[in-house]
């Protein structure tokens, strides 16, 4: 009889052991959201900066006349240039004010804008390995080297420097949702956000891919679009 007692306690401590290593964490993950800010960051603070240094400057070195007047603003979400009809409708799209969140606390974040500008000036340079599929976008949203008989020690830096830029702005991204959803930035829970980050940072590259581009799908496999 002891020996059946004994049995069921040993059976029993397993089963608490076991029902507290399945306890996971379980973080809400705004995908539709998250892809929106993704794009909103990207058009505000990466296209524009590169198609702004690649405009030709007036004669005698001096900037447009918008960019004398310009005054030097906290960049913002393309959301916010609907202010006035957004206003009127918030409650009824509340995945747009979500991505807005993302988008504005992204913004103000000096990593963010800091890789957003290193990854602009990597941009006419990157297009161009792009182009010669040198390089092709993986399934995590980073640069990977394709055929390495084409790359120069040059590109091979600057592909790992466009990486930890990319990485910055994923890394934030998790922690930006988890302070919007009110969430404790323990290690699981940014462990899980971060790679459901990733994953959207690379469908969204993928969506900005020009067509002849390599790009890696999901499931792994390597495509031209």
């Amino acid at each position: 009889m002891k020996m059946r007692i004994i049995k069921w306690l040993l059976a029993g401590g397993c089963g608490l052991l076991t029902a507290c290593a399945i306890i996971t964490v379980n973080v809400y993950f705004p995908e539709k959201a998250v892809k929106e800010a993704y794009k909103s960051l990207d058009e505000m603070l990466l296209k524009k900066s590169g198609e702004k240094g690649a405009e030709e400057k007036p004669a005698g070195g001096q900037p447009p006349a918008e960019e004398q007047k310009a005054p030097e603003t906290k960049p913002q979400s393309r959301l916010f240039d609907e202010l006035p009809s957004l206003s009127l409708v918030a409650t009824a799209h509340a995945a747009d004010d979500y991505a807005d969140n993302l988008a504005i606390e992204l913004s103000g974040n000096t990593e963010v804008l800091k890789a957003y500008d290193e990854m602009s000036q990597r941009l006419p340079k990157l297009k161009t390995l792009y182009d010669a599929g040198t390089v092709g976008l993986t399934n995590q949203g980073l640069l990977s080297v394709r055929d390495k008989t084409k790359v120069t020690p040059q590109d091979d830096a600057l592909v790992k420097a466009e990486n930890a830029s990319r990485k910055t702005v994923v890394i934030n991204m998790a922690k930006a949702i988890l302070k919007i959803n009110k969430q404790q930035e323990s290690k699981a829970a940014l462990a899980q956000v971060q790679g459901k980050a990733a994953a959207t940072y690379a469908e969204t590259k993928r969506d900005e891919a020009k067509p002849g581009w390599w790009i890696q799908l999901p499931n792994g496999r390597w495509v031209q679009k």
